[in-house]
């Protein structure tokens, strides 16, 4: 082949992978941003490199994402930025090619955004060793040659990163997405009614709530309750409409049902723009943890996954 149709050949190589190394570096940085730039940052790797010296594409590409990723963890910039109490993952909305495969329980888990925050407590290297075997299924043999450790190194990262995750993970079964749904519809009507007996009952008796600074960006601190009265409270607060609050949010949106991270959520818009989601993870049918996220930067991607979809009918018309 001549050199145009070599490198129209390669690019096509890489169009091909990209899907699965925008996921893989997802869910090793929390930010589809930043997932994007590191797959971008692959290619230009990519067509600067021997190309005829590579044998298997797949694995130059993942080993060259892994470690640009794994530079982005480790920056000053990140480490400011994911400091306890500041960083929330971005959400993304279901049918984002980049939440990945799907088909085991801990591919599913790996990108909720319950497992992203806690794999914050794991060192970079112990984030990609987890994530390259539990959710991506390379052995300890391929997981060293992309990490540039050895076969016990990797064994050794896993068995922490395991201890660590499962001394502070709030597990259950899978929920039946139909008995979510309903939880969720359930527990919109009580706050946005007022009914704050009724919405503690839909609480487990540790439930907390995070939300990030009301949309203002990158807060400071998160905005943390940890008992179920002051979650319930604060739900109360938050979801009961009132003039203000319309006023205030640039009009009445319309709150819809939606999967986000593959937990069900609430999404709250203003014609089809999302300023708002709060995610919902329950666990023996009741409410653990309820997350809003409402920075706009952090709700670009979730945003024009939406408008791709198209809208269903809401549950609720105008707040």
């Amino acid at each position: 082949m001549d050199s145009t149709a070599t490198d129209r050949f390669d690019t096509s190589r890489f169009e091909a992978s990209r899907n699965r190394l925008a996921s893989l570096a997802y869910r090793l940085l929390g930010s589809a941003t930043d997932a994007e730039d590191a797959v971008q940052d692959a290619f230009l790797h990519w067509q600067s490199a021997d190309r005829q010296q590579i044998k298997v594409p797949e694995a130059w590409l993942t080993k060259v994402v892994t470690n640009l990723c794994l530079d982005r963890l480790r920056s000053a910039q990140a480490r400011r930025e994911r400091a306890a109490g500041v960083w929330l993952p971005e959400p993304l909305l279901a049918g984002d090619p980049m939440l990945g495969p799907a088909d085991t329980f801990e591919q599913r888990e790996s990108v909720s955004l319950a497992m992203l925050t806690l794999m914050e407590r794991l060192s970079p290297l112990e984030r990609a060793v987890y994530l390259l075997r539990e959710a991506f299924s390379y052995s300890h043999t391929e997981i060293a040659e992309i990490l540039d450790v050895t076969e016990s190194a990797s064994q050794q990262h896993l068995h922490r990163a395991r201890h660590r995750i499962t001394a502070t993970r709030r597990r259950g079964a899978e929920v039946d997405p139909a008995s979510a749904r309903a939880i969720v519809e359930e527990f919109l009507a009580a706050a946005t009614s007022g009914r704050m007996e009724r919405l503690v009952a839909l609480l487990t008796d540790d439930a907390i709530a995070i939300a990030d600074s009301n949309g203002a960006g990158l807060a400071k601190t998160l905005l943390q309750y940890d008992t179920p009265e002051r979650v319930a409270a604060i739900a109360r607060a938050g979801f009961k409409p009132t003039p203000a609050k319309r006023r205030l949010a640039g009009g009445p949106p319309a709150i819809h049902y939606a999967l986000v991270n593959r937990t069900p959520a609430l999404l709250f818009l203003l014609g089809d723009q999302v300023t708002g989601t709060v995610t919902f993870d329950v666990t023996d049918g009741k409410i653990a943890t309820v997350r809003g996220i409402a920075a706009p930067a952090r709700l670009v991607r979730l945003t024009e996954t939406w408008r791709r979809h198209g809208p269903d009918f809401p549950l609720i018309a105008q707040w």
